[in-house]
């Protein structure tokens, strides 16, 4: 470690260009600095900054408005979207001297004190998620409402092009802002809604959200206020963290770092593979005024290395003499934030000796290809393998095999927030505050990176804008907090988009082969799958995606006779860990593309096909368990039915009136194993009733937008027996909630909410044994007062004179709940799951023949949820899970190197997402909460293979390479013409 020396004059400064040392900062924008005067959400402001401080910073940091978003800093993604002048603007591409004079509108400006019919709208329609777009949307909506009251669909896309958004899908975006003047009628002269009670949600300082009643505007859907008791289960209420997401309230990563905090960067390796010392780093420090320190691997004091699965935590919080991937960190500087703004890290004292490196598994498992890890053989992480029957021979006696290949890229999650957060001492225990999906993951990483005991650390998540899997993964926590322990100051990083882009895991790139039999009567009798996945440097969650690929390659269909093998490689390439659906997606498109192929050589019916072989109730999986119950997939493809018959009526209409460009239909089907593989997997939840009468819900399950703060407290209410107004939520927080559990692999809903089920109905039974009435008795909160009534019998509790506990409760029950598996054996035999989902889809697409370019028409999803929680959440899971499937297989590549911002990384825009109609299936398991089931990974995985079948079924040909961009589309169907 090399500190600044006692005396050093440090740069003090009021201003700061970002919240950290890294987000928008640029070396040598420190300069000479103005009085800037405009207006600011209809009041004069007047700042001192230089005059290229950008006006998003000047936002963030100097007003405090953090409702104005940082999401790549160069105007690709739109979240920092504000009016100026009327016009919307990214505040990021404009300068603070740009500013002066004009009017400036951000989304907490948009209402004041009072909902506008826009933001009424995006909550009656769950138009938000995680909610770190939805400023810049509501801002470019905003503008489109102002000269186009009642806007069309295509007049809304246009508006909102610019505005990216990863979680929704967008499609209920596009409805409300279509549907804000049914709003606007209702309300006053002004269009505004009286807004809800600011303390809906909101967060405070010890991780408590509050619910209070129903927002008070007028909603066109009657079912979307409050249900009364004991019917929460089953309706779609606004969510109950909704109200900050669209007012600009909701805190996420970089949005409330300590003034006095340090900022941190990051030094990180520049090449794939490499040698690297440090030279003289004291003296540098010297050099730099308002520098605090320079960290490296040397002032870690625990263990350094971290990772998902214990066997496999390979992964160093700092690099020590090697460099493994392109944007590996290997030093950390700490240092005053205006210091950090105007530090050029061309001179740091650290000399690079590139080494052979290795991007391709093929190339890893080339005989004499050096090891990246010495304790791993070959470069082989490891191997994940089911077999079942005799493959072999029941593909030679088969009377039909299809075979084929396929490869998949790398895929980028690119949630609109960057990691970030902050790090400091309180007192001997260190807290981290930052965006995440596993707390207590992070808070074990990093007591062992930090050499603390496990009770020593403290994770407090932010809001986070979207995860998808990558947040599973510590980042940043045991940097700032390493920080921090060294220096006893808070310590706050926000990574950069390449930043971000370069250093998080990615989705796995699959070399996939397989072979798929079929006897004469178009039964499946036997199958072989071998896929290669490039989990890149380091282990992540490549073990995972190993294990699970070999239980799921077969699809939702019975296989009697069955080998799979998945492989997870080491390369040099960036790290591969999970992304919604833990490599299932990339299988599920080798099986099914092969499925279309034998239906064909069938001359059966693709649809039918799939019914004819999908698994049902009693049918065995090729893990060897029986499902008894709970079994869905008939039922999605069924009432995928009359959709199938119509759309190809309707491709056959239309191509038969066109040469050059052509419609497709393609189906493809899903299953998915909610929670972990052949793992415990369990989820705790505390709730109580406090002596001022509220129902204290301890739900540490971070929602990342798919909506776990709502759904568990909707299946809590219910077991409890009392009204969702009355629930007061503490969220995540490794100090005040019990474990939860990883939101991730679909568990939250199934896992958590049984958990949460089971909490309730203690809890319910404890308030009715102390007051000496039956199970059939029914509970009531009025004030402090507890009301139970049995036939004609009513008694009042005056909660109140009851003594309460250390948390303030008079009645309390804690329940965990672990889903029953069994493990695996040497041929992967077991219960891997306890409870699966299923869904299958059909996308309509139009392929121009000349051009390759693909159109996609609609998307039409059937999935079984067991039990629908929440409708409106529900549809919002399927629609944000098909946008990022259409982003698969048509035009997501991350190519290190080359696309590591969102310019150059494409992902769907508004105009990119077809109608999409949901089909909401509920076939209950015994084993869920109310019978539900998990959807989150479910929805993605379908849409790919069903984009892919659908150019298949228009052009003729199969493009084997993902994504399947017009370049590939265009030379397959070269290929093809060549072959004639």
């Amino acid at each position: 470690m090399s500190m600044a020396q006692p005396g050093m004059t440090e740069v003090q400064s009021d201003v700061t260009e970002a919240q950290s040392g890294m987000s928008g900062a640029q070396p040598g924008m420190t300069m000479e600095r103005a009085d800037i005067a405009f207006e600011v959400n209809g009041a004069a402001v007047s700042v001192c900054v230089p005059p290229v401080r950008r006006l998003s910073s000047v936002l963030r940091d100097e007003l405090r408005l953090t409702g104005t978003k940082v999401g790549c800093d160069a105007g690709d993604c739109g979240a920092c979207t504000v009016l100026v002048d009327g016009e919307p603007v990214c505040a990021c591409l404009m300068s603070a001297a740009s500013a002066a004079g004009t009017v400036v509108t951000t989304v907490e400006g948009l209402a004041n004190g009072r909902l506008s019919a826009l933001q009424a709208s995006f909550l009656d329609h769950g138009a938000a998620q995680c909610g770190i777009c939805t400023p810049g949307l509501l801002i470019a909506a905003t503008a489109l409402l102002e000269r186009t009251p009642n806007p069309t669909e295509a007049e809304t896309q246009d508006a909102l092009g610019g505005v990216l958004c990863r979680c929704t899908g967008y499609r209920k975006i596009v409805a409300a802002v279509m549907d804000a003047g049914r709003f606007a009628s209702e309300f006053s002269k002004d269009g505004a809604a009286p807004h809800p009670p600011a303390g809906t949600f909101s967060p405070y300082s010890d991780g408590e959200k509050r619910q209070a009643p129903a927002p008070a505007f007028p909603s066109p859907r009657s079912d979307r206020r409050m249900p009364i008791s004991g019917h929460a289960v089953g309706s779609s209420p606004i969510r109950l963290d909704g109200l900050p997401k669209i007012t600009g309230g909701e805190k996420f990563g970089g949005d409330s770092f300590p003034a006095e905090a340090l900022a941190v960067l990051v030094v990180r390796s520049p090449h794939y593979h490499a040698r690297f010392a440090f030279g003289d780093l004291d003296s540098w420090v010297k050099a730099h005024p308002g520098i605090v320190g320079v960290f490296t691997a040397a002032d870690i004091p625990g263990k350094n290395c971290f990772g998902v699965i214990a066997p496999f935590a390979d992964q160093p919080a700092l690099a020590e003499n090697f460099s493994r991937f392109r944007g590996e960190a290997v030093a950390l500087v700490a240092g005053e934030r205006e210091a950090i703004l105007d530090l050029d890290l061309a001179d740091f004292p650290v000399r690079w000796t590139e080494l052979p490196h290795f991007l391709q598994p093929c190339e890893a498992q080339a005989g004499g290809a050096k090891l990246i890890h010495e304790n791993r053989p070959a470069n082989l992480l490891t191997t994940g393998f089911v077999e079942r029957g005799d493959p072999e021979a029941a593909l030679a006696d088969a009377a039909f095999t299809v075979s084929g290949a396929i490869d998949t890229s790398y895929v980028e999650h690119a949630y609109i927030e960057p990691e970030a957060g902050y790090a400091y001492m309180d007192g001997d225990t260190l807290v981290v505050v930052a965006c995440t999906q596993a707390p207590y993951m992070d808070r074990d990483d990093v007591a062992k990176v930090l050499g603390l005991a496990v009770d020593k650390v403290r994770i407090v998540p932010t809001a986070t804008g979207g995860g998808f899997g990558s947040k599973l993964d510590v980042s940043l926590q045991p940097l700032i907090g390493l920080v921090a322990m060294k220096t006893g100051r808070p310590a706050a990083l926000a990574y950069t988009r390449n930043e971000s882009m370069i250093s998080t895991t990615k989705r796995h790139p699959a070399e996939m082969k397989a072979t798929i039999a079929a006897d004469a009567d178009g039964r499946v009798i036997g199958m072989v799958f071998a896929g290669d996945f490039n989990t890149g440097a380091y282990a992540s969650w490549g073990p995972t995606v190993a294990n699970r690929v070999p239980v799921h390659a077969s699809g939702p269909y019975a296989t009697p006779n069955y080998r799979a093998e998945g492989r997870a490689i080491h390369t040099n390439g960036p790290i591969s860990g999970a992304f919604r659906g833990f490599g299932v997606p990339q299988a599920t498109i080798m099986q099914e593309t092969l499925y279309d192929e034998l239906a064909e050589k069938l001359g059966l019916d693709r649809l039918d096909f799939r019914l004819n072989n999908c698994l049902r109730n009693g049918s065995e999986t090729v893990t060897g368990q029986r499902l008894e119950s709970g079994v869905g997939i008939a039922e999605c493809l069924e009432a995928l039915r009359p959709h199938w018959k119509r759309a190809l009526a309707d491709a056959d209409t239309f191509n038969s009136a066109n040469e050059t460009r052509k419609r497709g239909v393609g189906v493809a089907s899903c299953w998915y194993g909610c929670g972990n593989t052949s793992l415990p997997n369990p989820s705790t939840i505390r709730v109580g009733i406090s002596a001022s009468g509220d129902v204290v819900l301890h739900q540490g399950a971070v929602d990342i937008g798919q909506g776990s703060n709502t759904v568990i407290a909707q299946i809590c209410a219910d077991a409890v027996g009392l009204p969702l107004e009355k629930f007061r939520l503490k969220s995540a927080d490794t100090a005040i909630t019990p474990d939860a559990g990883k939101t991730s692999a679909s568990r939250q809903t199934f896992v958590t909410g049984k958990a949460a089920e089971k909490a309730g109905r203690a809890l319910r039974e404890t308030m009715l044994r102390f007051a000496n009435v039956s199970e059939k008795a029914a509970v009531a909160l009025d004030g402090t007062s507890l009301i139970i009534r049995e036939g004609e019998a009513t008694r009042h509790i005056d909660l109140s004179t009851l003594k309460a506990d250390a948390d303030g409760l008079v009645f309390r029950a804690e329940e965990s709940y672990d889903p029953p598996t069994l493990p695996l054996d040497a041929k992967g035999q077991g219960k891997p799951y306890a409870v699966y989902g299923y869904g299958a889809q059909i996308a309509e697409l139009e392929v121009d023949l000349k051009l390759g370019t693909v159109k996609l028409i609609k998307i039409t999803a059937a999935h079984d949820v067991g039990k629908a929680i929440n409708p409106l959440l529900a549809e919002g899971q399927i629609e944000g899970g098909i946008a990022q499937g259409i982003g698969m297989a048509l035009m997501e590549e991350y190519i290190p190197g080359r696309t590591e911002n969102l310019h150059d990384y494409l992902i769907p825009t508004i105009g990119d997402v077809p109608p999409i109609e949901t089909i909401l299936i509920e076939v209950p398991d015994p084993e869920g909460p109310c019978g539900a089931k998990g959807l989150g990974e479910h929805v993605l995985i379908p849409t790919a293979p069903a984009i892919l079948n659908a150019i298949r079924h228009a052009t003729g040909v199969l493009v084997a390479k993902l994504p399947a961009t017009p370049s590939r589309i265009r030379a397959a169907i070269r290929d093809k013409e060549a072959r004639r």
